[in-house]
């Protein structure tokens, strides 16, 4: 579960205008609040730089909130932090990986970091590259691997631990269709096993296939919160983007 109650992060800027210096705070997410529940695949969208990313990585505990609560798991990410990461998995598409390692020794790595017992890393670790189809580059340095393949590698790196709450933001841009494929086939899954998961994407086709409660976000701001399916119930629009389209233009 995620409950996100009055969030709030606010960036301060100063320059300079001659001698004087001009302060200037800019709220990235302004009082935003939502809810994601077990078994339910929430969606947030928004256009760029309308605070997605944000709101995410306060979420998962990478950046503090300036105000507000957000409750993940049944803890306050402002009073247990480390505590939150370890219950959740967040994947990006711009994941950072140590590129001499292979896939074999970066999910070691991880699994060990999350004090996973041996055997059950290992059982871990195999299930996750037949269902990804790493196996075949298993022993291959990440510097040497495609986008495609090295995304495949930082989603396995997300699940290792098996976490409750699942964060996923751009998880499959640029991706090819089957690498992408293989991401939503394992984002489903994880819906299966009632975990919580929310992600975020640019690609109307992704959402239709996996939403069933969505949030659109624009300038910080919510704008929409409800059932996906009631977004197509109130659908006045031909198909998925003009209407997300119209919605954030009339905002």
């Amino acid at each position: 579960m995620i409950q996100i109650k009055n969030l709030t992060k606010s960036f301060t800027s100063v320059s300079k205008k001659g001698f004087k210096k001009e302060t200037r705070t800019v709220n990235a997410v302004n009082e935003i609040s939502f809810e994601c529940k077990p078994g339910r695949i929430f969606s947030l969208l928004g256009p760029n730089g309308a605070g997605k990313t944000t709101t995410l990585r306060m979420i998962a505990g990478i950046i503090n909130p300036t105000t507000g609560t957000a409750i993940v798991d049944n803890i306050d990410i402002s009073r247990g932090n480390d505590e939150v990461k370890k219950r959740i998995g967040f994947l990006t598409g711009s994941t950072g990986l140590y590129e001499r390692l292979n896939p074999d020794e970066t999910l070691d790595f991880f699994g060990k970091l999350y004090r996973i017992p041996p055997t059950q890393l290992s059982e871990r670790k195999e299930y996750l590259f037949e269902k990804l189809g790493i196996n075949d580059f298993r022993k291959k340095r990440l510097g040497q691997m495609s986008t495609g393949m090295k995304q495949k590698v930082s989603i396995a790196r997300t699940l290792i631990h098996d976490p409750e709450v699942l964060i996923f933001d751009e998880p499959t841009s640029g991706l090819d269709v089957i690498t992408a494929d293989s991401i939503i086939d394992l984002i489903r899954e994880s819906k299966q096993n009632n975990k919580t998961v929310i992600f975020s994407s640019h690609i109307m086709s992704e959402v239709d296939l996996l939403c069933d409660d969505l949030a659109i976000i624009n300038k910080g701001s919510i704008i929409y919160n409800d059932t996906f399916q009631n977004f197509k119930n109130e659908m006045k629009a031909d198909n998925l983007t003009q209407e997300f389209i119209n919605r954030v233009k009339e905002a």
